[in-house]
């Protein structure tokens, strides 16, 4: 048997959070036994759908590389097969037209509050002859379900659970207006698809057992299920804004890595022994659903962001240079020059080590960008003083003639300073500040070798004429 599996999102909004970890897991899980992962789009909301919010998914994806390996199948697309199936159910006599009207069904439900139970439909259609249908009464389709026994899904992630059949109803597979309900048309596709395995959140594991319903009655064999547990946020409740970011592509503008996305997110709710830090061949390597456990996940945004953290440093200095280059220009309006996008590479190894997302990696390179006269901080311009002034004027002079790589400008601010006699710290505060409008940056040799003769000299000379 060649697994398949899918990820089914509704074009109704943004990619949550959540939908990305079904996502990588369905993508992880597909990997791992060979097979094959599919992308589902459920539009079948047409008031709600919108072609903004499929690309937001198709955007989502791509950027953390869950690359779908079929062209993505649209339920807007399948009416018909849909209508098919319960036409051929209807033949079978596993479902049958309802004729209810809406003050019978506001009835039934008046009832059921009165009474305090659930609101279940009573199957007054369930034997009776279209013949006695009334005037004006566009029908619904109903699944005719069994009312005795139970329905038993042995789920990979919460073992063996079931319902009695008595707690189910004749749900509707098709509206009055000829489309489709949601559980009908997940069923014709997953079948249609040759889903094996549905893995899914476990706020979908009461519409299972409804699912199984339709399978039996069409004698299709039902795919394995496993419902993985929520996320939650810190506080325990379900995760939503108010905890932070939850939009995939708000990740992505805040300064996250797909591969620390990813990482972070297989592991909450999914484990390997102490494994942390793992790469996609890893993950693909490991990932089985026997790991993920029955609890709620809780979100933890600070460890996460130790996570990028640390992809950040292990990425390569070009793909971060051009990234920061991307959100300085959005975030500051700046044209970035080629020669200011080689003094960031040039200085990328130092300043990755030092930031935790690509927007502080952004913020702590802007000074590589900017012209003279450099804004400044408080701190950095109480650095320039009359006796620092005097210093680096004496510096400029040296720089002239000193080879500009970090350990010749290292070693020579060594000699000035003993020369001076003062720390190198009281030397590299205010050439910092001149340098770079700030009192942190990388090492200050790194920022000069950096920078170039011509700019360093220059930058210094604007703060002694100022």
């Amino acid at each position: 048997m060649t697994v398949r599996v899918r990820f089914a999102p509704s074009p109704t909004g943004m990619m949550h959070i959540g939908s990305a970890r079904t996502a990588l897991f369905n993508f992880l899980f597909a990997r791992h036994h060979g097979g094959h992962f599919l992308l589902r789009i459920e539009d079948t909301d047409r008031e709600r759908s919108t072609a903004e919010a499929t690309r937001v998914i198709l955007d989502a994806l791509d950027w953390l590389d869950l690359t779908p390996d079929e062209p993505p199948v649209f339920q807007s697309t399948r009416y018909a097969r849909y209508r098919e199936v319960a036409e051929a159910m209807l033949a079978a006599g596993a479902a049958y037209r309802c004729f209810c009207t809406r003050e019978e069904l506001a009835e039934m439900r008046s009832r059921a509050e009165a009474e305090k139970k659930p609101f279940r439909y009573d199957g007054r259609w369930r034997d009776r002859s279209p013949a006695d249908a009334p005037t004006g009464v566009a029908p619904v389709i109903r699944l005719k379900a069994p009312r005795t026994g139970e329905t038993v899904i042995s789920d990979l992630v919460q073992g063996p659970v079931k319902i009695e059949n008595s707690e189910l109803d004749d749900m509707i597979i098709v509206r009055s207006d000829g489309t489709p309900t949601y559980l009908h048309a997940v069923v014709v596709d997953d079948h249609d698809m040759s889903i094996t395995h549905v893995i899914r959140g476990d706020d979908h594991l009461t519409n299972t057992f409804r699912q199984a319903q339709i399978y039996e009655a069409m004698s299709w064999p039902l795919p394995k299920f496993a419902h993985i547990p929520l996320i939650h946020g810190a506080d325990g409740a379900k995760l939503s804004k108010r905890h932070g970011s939850v939009s995939v592509l708000q990740f992505q503008e805040d300064g996250y890595l797909p591969e620390a996305l990813c990482n972070y997110l297989l592991r909450l709710g999914w484990g390997y022994g102490n494994a942390e830090i793992l790469d996609r061949n890893e993950q693909v390597s490991l990932f089985d659903i026997s790991g993920v456990g029955r609890a709620p996940s809780r979100m933890d945004y600070a460890k996460l962001l130790h996570f990028n953290a640390f992809w950040l440093r292990k990425a390569e200095d070009e793909r971060l240079t051009a990234e920061t280059v991307r959100r300085i220009k959005r975030d500051h309006s700046l044209e970035v020059t080629p020669d200011a996008a080689s003094r960031i590479n040039a200085l990328m190894p130092s300043l990755k080590e030092r930031a935790r997302t690509l927007n502080e990696l952004a913020e702590a390179a802007l000074f590589l960008t900017r012209e003279p006269p450099l804004p400044m901080t408080a701190k950095a311009a109480a650095q320039i003083n009359p006796e620092s002034r005097e210093d680096i004027a004496n510096l400029i002079e040296i720089l002239r003639t000193t080879e500009f790589e970090a350990q010749s400008l290292h070693a020579r601010l060594v000699i000035f300073a003993e020369e001076s006699g003062k720390k190198l710290s009281a030397i590299a505060q205010p050439l910092r500040a001149a340098l770079t409008g700030s009192t942190t940056s990388p090492p200050i040799d790194l920022v000069m070798a950096a920078l170039g003769r011509k700019v360093t000299i220059s930058r210094l000379k604007n703060v002694i004429d100022k």
